[in-house]
């Protein structure tokens, strides 16, 4: 008996996969090496190594960039599902802030590389277009989920944040051009458009902040390739304490007086108790880490919500340090940033490993078959 020949399976297309996720390694990166930067004196790297950092950070998006492009013009489908995915389409606030942290990179630890005035005119491009993006981002994102997504109150995660918080590097990476520009309006412009994004997310985040921590304490914890994306609740924290401290250190000369006074004031008062929450969730995002590594929480691209949200703690305390003039917040900024190396090259050596065995790029695995219901009642005698 002669059988016919199988026709050999397709391959699989590499790109089919890459979502809007990917930016996460841009900005875990390109926060190396601004975090770096900010450290206190004694305490920065070599420059010449944070400037090679941010250069492979750049390197990075322009291949995202590329390959993102590829993937809507050849996989418009699955581009399009991805906006309509509740749990894919916030990370297109990773978009707009992977475009920030390249451009506030540029001023900040690459301009040794590159020179002061083409890392302005990068800055001036990424910033320009990352805030556009970030505030289509923000609008977008939630109107998808209120009029196209079907979400329950159990879905909510911390990525439902990442949108959100885009404004929030906008705001905190914006004083950094304030002097490049001509004395008198459009420097004082710059600087209140700033502080207003720094409202508006802050107020946006206010809002779905009490989401996110309703779904752990009343469904439990999230599941194991979730539970790393806790640590995004430290982004919008650490980048609004950096924000205010920016907007302070260039205020004098730019906005009249008593303004100019009152907002390097409202960076310690805003900032101290903000850092003390940070702090807080660090700890406890910390406890259900270890708590699902020990269940057998494997590696997955969320790992990178340990660098990038780490990394503005680092810029926060190091902004407290100098507006208070506390030693502490100069060993808090340096233990972090500790933590933030750390994280990345877990994050980078497992992101390679994947890449390399084409896991990371392959399509979703069959769900697997859901385990027989049990009834089991709790020591209240509520049955779950």
């Amino acid at each position: 008996m002669v059988t016919a020949a199988q026709p050999p399976s397709p391959r699989p297309a590499p790109l089919r996969h890459l979502g809007p996720n990917w930016y996460a390694s841009v900005m875990g990166t390109a926060i190396v090496a601004s975090a770096g930067v900010a450290l206190p004196g004694p305490a920065h790297g070599p420059r010449g190594v944070l400037a090679a950092v941010w250069a492979l950070s750049l390197v990075m998006l322009l291949v995202l960039l590329t390959a993102r492009a590829m993937h809507w013009a050849r996989h418009r489908d699955r581009a399009r599902a991805d906006l309509l995915d509740p749990a894919v389409a916030p990370f297109y606030g990773c978009l707009a802030m992977a475009l920030l942290a390249v451009g506030g990179g540029a001023l900040t630890s690459g301009r040794d590389l590159i020179g002061t005035r083409p890392a302005v005119v990068l800055d001036t491009v990424l910033f320009c277009a990352g805030t556009a993006v970030g505030l289509g981002a923000a609008v977008a994102v939630p109107y998808l989920m209120a009029v196209r997504h079907r979400v329950e109150p159990a879905q909510a995660t911390p990525v439902w944040l990442l949108p959100l918080v885009a404004p929030m590097v906008s705001a905190s990476l914006g004083p950094l051009l304030v002097p490049h520009l001509p004395p008198g309006q459009p420097r004082e412009t710059l600087l209140l458009a700033c502080f207003a994004l720094f409202g508006l997310s802050l107020l946006a985040t206010l809002l779905m902040l009490p989401l996110v921590f309703a779904r752990l304490v009343t469904s439990g914890p999230l599941p194991l390739a979730l539970t790393p994306t806790l640590f995004l609740v430290l982004g919008p924290l650490g980048q609004s304490v950096t924000a205010v401290g920016k907007i302070a250190d260039v205020a004098s000369g730019v906005v009249p007086a008593p303004y100019d006074r009152g907002l390097g004031v409202f960076a310690v008062l805003y900032g101290v108790p903000v850092m003390g929450f940070a702090l807080l969730w660090l700890a406890l995002a910390t406890a259900h880490v270890v708590r699902a590594r020990r269940q057998g929480m494997g590696f997955s691209p969320t790992w990178w919500a340990f660098t990038f949200p780490v990394g503005t703690c680092v810029t926060g305390a190091a902004s407290l340090a100098v507006h208070t003039g506390l030693a502490v917040y100069d060993a808090l900024a340096v233990a972090l940033y500790v933590v933030l190396v750390a994280a990345w090259l877990v994050a980078a050596c497992g992101t390679v490993r994947g890449l390399l065995s084409g896991e990371l790029l392959a399509g979703p695995r069959p769900a697997p078959p859901a385990p027989p219901s049990r009834t089991v009642r709790t020591r209240s005698d509520a049955v779950r």
